[in-house]
């Protein structure tokens, strides 16, 4: 087909603008490429200098701009694995190290800082490997040949450390684990080993330090946080715990294992929560229901019962419900012996007049604590209070005037004796409910004999043991009714 003039030059017209096209874009390419390099060296000139600086976070923005700029190139990659190293973040570094080497093989410096990576992360196996391959390029390289001659020691040291823990010598493996720590300090492994050695000792405090080092080492881990989140609640620190299970949720919301325990967590820790809160603004009804409440959530984790039992306690001893005040008390003080749970159970063996067992309460607290302030005032006090209850106010245990009639006396002791009445009881509350019916008993009595009433009015106890001189031959007709006899003998009514 032959083309008419005309149609040749408009055909060359088209090719021209082509042509003129593809130059534009070629000159627009190579602008960008020029400005991509400048921009890449101008990131890594301010990570220079910010790290020159100790600024390492910042620097470390700049050299991910730079290697996301040119992500092939080497010597970026190893110098951002320089600030990963620094700043303790043993996975990044490696990832990094480990890029260097794939780009360039024989690049003895990253093999070198990948190999101490893998040896403060306890990963002897590799750390091995990379050391060997340096020392076959430099086998005179002392301080290469005395990290790669650590290995050994240290892989027989963790299996010393596996032996004395299947016999139960926790003291000894946490010993054997420190020195370990020194050689791998990046090691989750052995933080979370000597945790639960921590615990086994009973040294909470140092069981959650190294829990807290193991997650910062997993690095945005749900497993750490999950584990630490276990180990605060099995300690008892519902709220603590309920921090870092959150923080598992918000890396995976549905987590297996997070999110179940998460909806368990909140009602619990929101329980003691209100239980804590209302016995500070003395509510101590609403203290009671709500610790009562963590009792029914939780029936396995005896730190989480503790903390219950030992709201009841106090909240119990504080709205002067003492017989289950001391139950409470008691119940909490199987779990733990905690000076404070002393005390409160001491407070309310005071509001039962039982000073003896108030003291000795105190005294536990003390032996535990003994710069206990609220120890060694209530000590004192039980004491006075002992000293002032040698001669009892029978008008006060009957509930009546100095006035009363002989018939309300009788009245008000029937009342109080029903009400007291030992069988009634059981436990802890049967031992009180003794002295307080031992006392009625005492009061009646006194009360109502016309020459004991005005003894007593008169300022002596007729029941004193040391009373003899009020007539009362071959000794006190009514020992058996002073503070800690035995209770083998039954009242009747009338």
């Amino acid at each position: 087909m032959t083309l008419r003039a005309s149609e040749f030059m408009q055909l060359g017209e088209k090719k021209l603008a082509a042509c003129l096209v593809l130059l534009l874009i070629e000159l627009f390419m190579e602008g960008a490429e020029t400005a991509s390099r400048s921009e890449i060296e101008n990131h890594l000139e301010l990570g220079r200098e910010l790290l020159a600086r100790g600024q390492l976070s910042d620097a470390l923005s700049h050299y991910h701009a730079a290697v996301e700029g040119d992500p092939t190139n080497y010597l970026t990659f190893f110098k951002r694995g320089t600030v990963y190293l620094a700043l303790g973040k043993a996975r990044f570094a490696l990832n990094d190290f480990t890029r260097v080497l794939e780009l360039k093989p024989d690049f003895m410096a990253a093999r070198v800082h990948r190999a101490s990576v893998y040896m403060k992360m306890g990963d002897y196996d590799h750390a091995e490997l990379d050391f060997r391959d340096v020392l076959d390029e430099d086998p005179y390289n002392e301080e290469i040949g005395y990290q790669y001659h650590r290995i050994q020691p240290a892989r027989q040291q963790w299996r010393d450390v596996q032996d004395v823990i299947s016999r139960g010598d926790y003291s000894t493996a946490i010993i054997l684990l420190t020195q370990l720590l020194e050689i791998s300090p990046w090691s989750a492994l052995y933080r979370e080993t000597r945790a639960k050695c921590h615990v086994k000792n009973g040294d909470s405090l140092a069981a959650v330090s190294d829990m807290r080092s193991v997650n910062r080492l997993s690095q945005d881990s749900t497993t750490g946080y999950y584990k630490l989140a276990v180990l605060l609640y099995e300690l008892g620190h519902a709220t603590d715990s309920l921090k870092e299970i959150r923080e598992c949720l918000k890396l995976d919301p549905e987590h297996k294992d997070c999110f179940p325990f998460y909806k368990k967590l909140k009602k619990v820790e929101k329980a003691l929560s209100e239980a804590q809160n209302s016995l500070e603004e003395k509510r101590y009804t609403d203290c009671i229901e709500s610790a009562e409440k963590v009792l029914k959530l939780e029936k396995d984790i005896e730190m989480i019962i503790f903390g219950a039992k030992q709201l009841l306690c106090s909240c119990y001893t504080k709205d002067e419900q003492y017989t289950l005040a001391v139950s409470r008390c008691r119940e909490a003080l199987e779990i733990e012996k905690d000076p404070n749970v002393y005390c409160d159970r001491a407070e309310a063996f005071l509001g039962t007049d039982m000073f003896d067992d108030a003291i000795h309460d105190y005294q536990a607290a003390l032996d535990i604590d003994e710069t206990l302030h609220r120890a060694k005032e209530g000590i004192e006090k039980a004491k006075r209070l002992q000293k002032q209850s040698e001669r009892r106010d029978y008008y006060k245990i009957l509930n009546v005037k100095r006035t009363a009639t002989k018939q309300e006396i009788v009245k008000a002791y029937r009342k109080a004796a029903q009400k007291w009445h030992p069988d009634n009881f059981q436990g802890d509350e049967k031992k009180i409910a003794e002295k307080k019916f031992i006392d009625i008993a005492a009061a009646k009595e006194v009360l109502t004999d016309p020459e004991k009433r005005q003894q007593f009015d008169n300022g002596e106890d007729p029941l004193d043991p040391e009373g003899n001189q009020h007539g009362f031959r071959g000794g006190n007709p009514f020992q058996h009714f002073q503070h800690g006899s035995p209770f083998q003998f039954k009242f009747h009514f009338n």
